[in-house]
């Protein structure tokens, strides 16, 4: 696990200086605090290349890993972040072929699988990466990055100058990106939490999107997409067959995940999927398991129980940390790491549990992926009762709405008959908008309300359903839950979760592995149909059974809870100063996207506790700390 950085510049007669790419480089040395790579094109080239990495020993801890790393007669130039875990058998029948090693280390296999297969080579790579090769003899540059977006590589292109890196602090430190505020991304923000990729908050730096390889050539680029799921070719299989072949991929998954010259542990919620994770783990390993959880003081937010029971039927090596209000203190560095505003609270209890597992491990496996392939989110339920609730007759409808209103308003975000009117206000609008108002931030009216006149006339006609509707409407042939989870899989996985973990578990220079997002595992998934996934409104009912036998029944039948952060009520208490100081100053108001009076008014609804406004507040409260660090 690594950083990556360079620059390509078509002006040669600048050569590209070796003190700025050390300067990228140490801005992510936590990503690879072990080693630095530099490598410069040479001065009679007419070529201005430069390519820099930073190394966190996995594999291969003698100096032979160093990166860059080049094939035989050193015409490509390879720098790449991530894990490649088919890489014995890659290199094996690369021997066969003639092509000689100059390490152990896993990420050899690409440069000289990409002399066999060009480009191509991509799709032999069972793994996670983002990787920059430079190909010397055809003088282009070829970043690609892996399927489900596990790393992340962003891109700077203009005037013929063209730079890259793993983090945007590396891409700032350049000196050669302009901070132009994209202001159509913070919109988009502020309707999912994150910025959808490939759109970042500056003008000209984009996401490189999984699944994708980008090849700059002649001041040009060109964009291809080498991989994605399809949910339109079902296999005829049997429930107790799709079970056993589904264990049998899990364990490949994790074993293959399991093969490390650093100590290893495991994340441990207590959940489904984590806990599938660690169990099959103390099957692979003769060792104790290392596990590592996270909880709360507030008992309604806090896993512990769940996790610690798992811990004890598997005997692991068990280690906890409690998170506190005072937790935030983190959040300047949060802000700096993640680079752009990034809503999901998330990310604080994930990088206190990634700085305490980092005390004993380097690297720790997770069960993320698992609800996207599986269908383990609430709103997926929700989804499908609301196309039943539409289908209803009129008449009918309308005394369930009646009967609904009388019910009494919450603020807690916990009280079911909160989650009820949430449903029923959302239920009979369109399939997309139903959608966007479960997951979203802010919604429209609620933008309109808040937003400047210039704000609103700038962007009143750009709606964020755009960006799900490739996805949610992509085939009407394909059932509504396979649509919802392609949906997920290329929007919330990438553009959230997946950024959540590798910058938390990055800024701790661990390395974080996902056996749910095995590919593999992902298409067979894919392939079955839609009821096993949910049954009788019964989510990831297919994982259910096929761990019935390894999973104790109390973690598998368990209400998901998720990773929130109490953050509402610590608004009203703890938080409540750095509120003011934030979202009520001069500054925030003078940036020109909100009415103050408005603005003022959502935050006075909220701490009165008139009404929850805890996901708004903290989506605006990320946009001007942002703003603070890297604008003002």
């Amino acid at each position: 696990m690594c950083g990556i950085c360079g620059i390509v510049d078509s002006d040669s007669r600048k050569r590209v200086d070796r003190d700025t790419l050390h300067k990228m480089c140490i801005s992510m040395s936590h990503r690879g605090p072990d080693d630095e790579g530099i490598y410069l094109s040479h001065k009679q080239s007419k070529f201005n290349v430069g390519l820099g990495h930073r190394r966190l020993k996995i594999i291969d801890l003698s100096s032979a890993g160093h990166q860059p790393i080049c094939n035989e007669d050193k015409t490509l130039m390879l720098i790449c972040n991530g894990e490649i875990y088919n890489y014995k058998q890659l290199k094996a029948d690369l021997l066969k072929k003639g092509h000689r090693f100059s390490s152990d280390t896993d990420i050899e296999v690409i440069v000289h699988l990409f002399e066999e297969k060009a480009e191509e080579a991509i799709e032999y790579l069972r793994g996670m990466f983002a990787f920059a090769l430079w190909d010397e003899k055809q003088a282009k540059l070829i970043l690609a990055r892996d399927r489900t977006g596990q790393k992340p590589l962003l891109y700077y292109h203009s005037e013929g100058l063209f730079c890259f890196a793993s983090e945007f602090s590396s891409l700032l430190e350049s000196g050669l990106v302009p901070k132009r505020i994209n202001e159509e991304a913070i919109h988009y923000y502020l309707s999912f939490g994150y910025i959808p990729a490939p759109l970042t908050i500056y003008e000209n730096v984009y996401k490189l999107p999984p699944a994708h390889i980008l090849v700059l050539k002649n001041k040009e680029i060109s964009l291809k997409r080498y991989w994605q799921l399809d949910y339109s070719k079902k296999i005829k299989i049997s429930e107790v067959e799709a079970q056993e072949e589904l264990l049998r991929l899990l364990k490949e998954a994790v074993k293959i995940r399991l093969y490390s010259d650093v100590p290893l542990g495991a994340f441990l919620s207590g959940g489904l999927d984590s806990s599938t994770v660690v169990a099959l783990m103390s099957q692979l390993t003769s060792e104790k398991v290392k596990t590592f959880s996270i909880g709360f003081q507030e008992h309604n937010y806090s896993e512990l129980k769940f996790a610690r029971n798992i811990a004890k039927r598997f005997q692991t090596e068990h280690h906890e940390f409690i998170v506190k209000p005072k937790a935030l203190e983190i959040l300047p560095l949060l802000v700096q790491r993640y680079g752009e505003p990034y809503a999901d609270s998330s990310c604080i209890p994930t990088y206190y549990v990634s700085q305490q597992t980092r005390q004993y491990v380097t690297v720790a496996l997770n069960g993320d992926g698992g609800d996207e392939s599986f269908s383990g989110y609430e709103r997926y339920q929700a989804m499908l009762i609301a196309q039943i609730y539409q289908d209803m007759p009129r008449f009918l409808s309308k005394i369930i709405n009646r009967s609904i209103a009388l019910l009494p308003d919450s603020i807690n975000p916990k009280n079911s008959l909160r989650r009820i009117k949430r449903f029923f206000e959302a239920a009979p609008l369109p399939q997309q908008e139903r959608y966007l108002r479960w997951i979203g931030m802010f919604d429209e009216r609620l933008k309109r309300d808040l937003y400047s006149e210039r704000f609103l006339y700038k962007f009143s006609n750009k709606n964020p359903i755009c960006w799900l509707n490739p996805h949610l409407n992509n085939s009407k042939t394909l059932n509504l839950l396979d649509r919802l989870l392609m949906t997920d899989t290329n929007t919330y996985l990438p553009n959230d979760l997946l950024v959540k973990v590798d910058i938390a578990s990055m800024a701790n220079s661990l390395e974080a592995r996902s056996p749910f997002l095995d590919h593999k595992l992902m298409e067979f998934v894919a392939s079955l149909p839609p009821e096993y996934k949910m049954k009788k409104l019964v989510k990831k009912y297919i994982l259910k059974k096929a761990v019935k036998d390894l999973v104790p029944k109390q973690n598998i039948h368990r209400r998901k809870m998720g990773f929130g952060l109490p953050i509402g009520e610590w608004f009203r208490s703890e938080l409540k100063e750095l509120i003011n100081q934030t979202l009520l100053s001069k500054s925030f108001f003078d940036r020109g996207y909100f009415k103050p009076d408005a603005i003022k008014m959502l935050i006075k609804a909220h701490l009165d506790r008139n009404r929850d406004y805890t996901f708004q507040i903290w989506t605006l409260l990320m946009l001007e700390l942002w703003h603070q660090k890297f604008i003002d």
